[in-house]
């Protein structure tokens, strides 16, 4: 594989890296719906120390999902949402997978007789 690749395949494995954890994802959905935020605010909505939620907002950063500023002396997170088009493109594939299923399913149900004995 060239470099190209296994560099890239490498930033592809931390973005799904950084989706398996459910804290991260609660992160991002945090960052979407809200805008861009202070750590303390994100911290808030979380049950653990600060240096934990900091740790997570690492592996975060370094998948490129969200992107640090820093206001005096604050941290402000913003989500970056480019790597997660990269999840979709990999998704769609299943995605028409199990559209085609359920279709196909569907179509089975609707020439099955139907049963109307009580």
């Amino acid at each position: 594989m060239p470099a190209a690749g296994v560099e890239e395949a490498a930033a592809e494995d931390r973005v799904f890296a950084a989706l398996a954890n459910a804290t991260r994802r609660e992160v991002l959905r945090l960052l979407r719906e809200r805008g861009p935020q202070p750590v303390q605010a994100l911290a808030d909505h979380f049950d653990m120390r600060r240096p934990s939620l900091s740790e997570h907002l690492k592996v975060l950063r370094e998948a490129g999902l969200v992107s640090e500023q820093r206001s005096g002396r604050q941290r402000i997170y913003r989500l970056e949402a480019a790597p997660l088009a990269e999840v979709q493109d990999w998704l769609h594939p299943y995605e028409r997978y199990w559209r085609e299923r359920l279709k196909g399913l569907g179509d089975l149900l609707d020439r099955m007789p139907d049963d109307d004995r009580p």
